[in-house]
């Protein structure tokens, strides 16, 4: 038997673009110079980083001073939540607010500075769409808030939030505004400028670039404490030799996700509402997890009762099959997703559940062979079931 290969794991990661490769090709052992050196190499691979920031700047219509390279999307947020509240404690501000489903690079950042600094942090609950209330949001700033921060494009559910509405609370609150938009990237609005944001977080991996970078917008004028100390690199920000190659990369991929954005986006848009149809259509007990509406184009979280995920993931895996049961950051937990608990579902369904991400790569065919294994498997593994009736 032939077995197909079917990739749908874009959300955790993605291949490395044959045309970003090539790119960076020189940069690691050609022209390797330190970009703080000042001899001719060094020059050399500091001008083809500063030209990469000044791309990338304006892919998100920022200037290129307030781009700041980091080794990952993690590393981002923990230097703007850190950074900005670290800063902010000499103000006698030491609350933050964030929503419960946020990356836990987010929430793991809140809890460390309210267990080592005394922090206090507002979790705002959603709806069972997974979108949070306006209303709250504003309600819950106050005169001693330090920052709030609210994912553009959930990782788990692909469910996307009022960027430019917050924003524009923010402002009139007078508190900054720090969004992870490293699922956003190739599919959704990313100018900086006209979001409204104060601070932004995206990453290679996410965007056909390596994994291991990152970067960070930070409006000019905002504060923040940089989180490594050494050297004067990254405007004193983020100590560490730079990844001339990773950050060229970087470029080329933000430089092409912006150029084909929104035909890439009409095309995933147009599968991902196919195939939902016809999971739902053949597959009784099924159920979408987030907006069907307000969700990234790539995003496909179902829960399907009766179903234990990480069997119905492994089972997926021996045909060819590569999914997530839910982000890559927290695989090796057994737990119930704590995004899905947000939105209520209840923990069997909860543990049910897989997401499908698409991407560059993905076509009608390989999702028409997961539907046939999908089926197939799903009945198999409700038939053992002690817990399915249907």
């Amino acid at each position: 038997m032939i077995i197909m290969k079917a990739y749908l794991d874009y959300a955790a990661t993605t291949p490395v673009r044959k045309e970003v490769l090539e790119e960076a090709k020189p940069y690691f052992s050609k022209k390797y110079g330190n970009p703080s050196s000042f001899h001719s190499r060094g020059l050399e691979a500091k001008k083809a980083m500063d030209g990469a920031r000044e791309m990338i700047a304006k892919v998100f219509g920022v200037g290129p001073e307030e781009i700041i390279f980091t080794g990952s999307g993690t590393e981002s947020i923990n230097l703007a939540i850190k950074g900005v509240a670290l800063a902010k404690m000499k103000e006698g501000k030491k609350h933050l607010v964030t929503q419960k489903t946020e990356h836990h690079a987010v929430l793991h950042s809140m809890e460390w500075l309210e267990k080592n600094f005394g922090f206090k942090v507002t979790y705002l609950g959603v709806n069972k769409e997974g979108l949070i209330d306006l209303g709250k949001l504003e309600r819950s700033i106050r005169k001693d808030t330090a920052l709030v921060s609210i994912m553009y494009a959930n990782n788990e559910i692909g469910v996307v939030q009022p960027i430019k509405e917050i924003a524009k609370i923010c402002r009139k609150k007078k508190v900054l505004f720090h969004t992870d938009a490293c699922q956003a990237i190739g599919y959704l609005p990313v100018n900086a400028k006209v979001l409204g944001v104060d601070l932004m977080t995206l990453n290679g991996s996410k965007a056909y670039a390596f994994k291991g970078t990152g970067l960070l917008y930070v409006k000019g004028g905002v504060e923040l404490l940089p989180l490594i100390s050494g050297g004067g690199h990254e405007w004193g920000k983020r100590a560490g030799t730079e990844n001339v190659a990773g950050i060229v990369a970087l470029a080329k991929a933000f430089e092409l996700a912006k150029k084909e954005r929104a035909r890439e986006s009409a095309r995933l848009k147009k599968l991902r509402d196919w195939f939902i149809k016809e999971i739902q259509k053949d597959i009784p007990e099924t159920h979408l997890n987030g907006s069907r509406a307000k969700r990234l184009p790539n995003n496909v979280n179902i829960s399907f009762g009766g179903v234990e995920g990480e069997s119905l993931m492994l089972y997926l895996d021996r045909s060819g099959i590569q999914v997530s049961t839910g982000s890559a950051c927290t695989s090796q937990t057994l737990d119930p997703s704590h995004v899905l608990l947000a939105i209520g579902r209840e923990h069997g369904l909860a543990h049910g559940s897989i997401r499908f991400s698409f991407g560059k790569y993905t076509t009608k065919k390989e999702l028409e062979y997961t539907l046939r294994v999908l089926k197939t498997v799903i009945g198999r593994l409700r038939k053992m079931s002690a817990i399915w009736n249907g």
